[in-house]
């Protein structure tokens, strides 16, 4: 069995080099994430050709993700690059200060937290490290109680304790690094801090008009991490093609605590409205100086893996980590370790389930059909990859092997989880294209003489949404 559950992993100085990427991708990394809080324009249009070069090299699919960064609700910088502050402690966020910041007060990024906050309110600065209580908005000036102390450096994060933070998903910056991840082609387009479906649907918007003159439209990436989206977490899915559970900035508005059963209601309800679901935030986060991972971090992973994640994600471990190929190297061994104990509940999924569209049906019949006949692979021929992700949505111990003639769709495929993407020739001729495709996967080693497979397709040939047969086929 293949690896079912994908990785995705950020670029950064650790794997920038051209030799560490390969040994990464070689490794086991499906999905390779550009970071857009930081680097140029230009950095980024070079690190994705290197991903295009490198992924060609090493030969197999891999899909490009541009990480918008979104709001930047921050404190300023200090005179001396960071302070102690003391419990009890007096301290002042002044939007209208210019000059370096100390012990007393610094200036601020996000210039609406006066009219966002009021007495009272708890502000949560570096990942909830620092908590801060209101006591008194005058003009541009927050006036706070420091009620958990500790070191404050530089631009470090602000979240509201419960939410309410005004700031648009989408700022100027990400208007033009939108144009920026389209001149590549990006697979996945992320958005941070979407607050409802309203700003997934102005990013589509943006995203469709940016991707025209090359014809591509990206799959969007809702990433929930503000309170405010999790009351609107169905309509956000509909808005999206998937969501990353981005458990840093959601753990500090709602408590750690609440983030786990949080993690496992999106993907159950991602899987179910047939979305995407990346889990991601220091997953690995002790390899960043370590060469293993800790006992609760593997568990944390392969929890994810059976909570049914499509995908695990990598961030400072593989952008700035000491261990980046080893970091990737165990996050695979534990996803395959996971998935082996994984039961298959596909019965119990068809009870609940009603298909409205005959290609939707042919791909949930295809399951059915090759887990109950012992099928060594499951086989969809498809152009947009719809009826592979639709078949990904169940978790059976059957490979499920997107073939398509769509370069595009082969690398959106990466990131499905149990799916192979297959790149194929064109083929106008179904019994030609069924052909090809089963001696594609005897080539690979996938299928022998005598093997069973399930195959879909669609007739007439060509045509994305298309999918109407499904055959049960035998290696002569």
């Amino acid at each position: 069995m293949p690896r079912a559950t994908k990785i995705v992993a950020t670029l950064g100085p650790a794997s920038s080099d051209p030799a560490v990427l390969e040994r990464l991708l070689r490794a086991g990394v499906d999905v390779v994430r550009l970071n857009f809080s930081h680097g140029t324009a230009q950095d980024h249009r070079d690190r994705a050709t290197l991903v295009r070069e490198t992924a060609l090299r090493v030969g197999k699919p891999v899909a490009l993700m541009a990480d918008l960064q979104g709001p930047k609700i921050r404190v300023g910088k200090f005179a001396e690059g960071k302070v102690q502050l003391v419990d009890g402690a007096g301290f002042v966020l002044d939007a209208a200060r210019e000059q370096p910041g100390d012990v007393d007060a610094v200036g601020l990024d996000y210039k609406e937290l006066p009219r966002d906050v009021k007495p009272g309110d708890r502000l949560l600065l570096n990942d909830g490290l620092i908590v801060l209580t209101v006591q008194a908005v005058r003009g541009e000036q927050v006036h706070t109680t420091v009620t958990q102390g500790g070191v404050l450096s530089n631009n470090k994060g602000i979240n509201k304790q419960g939410g309410g933070l005004t700031a648009p998903a989408l700022t100027a910056k990400d208007m033009e690094d939108i144009k920026t991840a389209l001149s590549f082609q990006c697979e996945y387009l992320a958005v941070s801090f979407p607050k409802n479906a309203t700003d997934m649907e102005m990013a589509r918007q943006l995203a469709n008009v940016a991707g025209e003159p090359y014809r591509h439209k990206p799959a969007l990436i809702a990433k929930i991490e503000r309170s405010e989206a999790i009351p609107q977490l169905e309509a956000i899915l509909k808005a999206s093609d998937g969501i990353m559970v981005a458990r840093g900035d959601l753990a500090v508005e709602v408590g750690p605590a609440a983030v786990p059963a949080l993690q496992k209601k999106m993907i159950r309800m991602a899987r179910e409205l047939d979305k995407i679901t990346i889990t991601a935030t220091q997953m690995m986060e002790s390899m960043v100086l370590q060469p293993v991972p800790t006992r609760a971090e593997v568990s944390d992973v392969a929890n994810a893996v059976l909570d049914g994640s499509d995908a695990v994600m990598l961030s400072a471990e593989t952008a700035a980590g000491q261990y980046p190929v080893q970091t990737v190297e165990h996050m695979a061994l534990i996803a395959l370790e996971a998935e082996r104990a994984e039961d298959s509940v596909l019965d119990g999924d068809f009870s609940r389930k009603r298909f409205g569209r005959i290609d939707q049906s042919i791909a949930m019949g295809a399951l059915f059909t090759a887990v109950h006949l012992g099928c060594k692979a499951i086989v969809a021929l498809t152009e947009s990859g719809s009826t592979a992700l639709w078949m990904s949505r169940h978790s059976i111990h059957v490979p499920i092997f997107g073939v398509t003639s769509s370069p595009q769709s082969e690398r959106r495929m990466a990131l499905y989880r149990n799916v192979q993407p297959i790149l194929m020739d064109a083929h106008t001729d179904r019994d030609e294209a069924l052909a090809d495709a089963e001696r594609l996967l005897v080539a690979r080693g996938v299928l022998m003489p005598g093997d069973t497979y399930a195959i879909t397709c669609g007739e007439p040939m060509g045509y994305p949404g298309g999918t109407n047969m499904l055959k049960v086929c035998r290696v002569a």
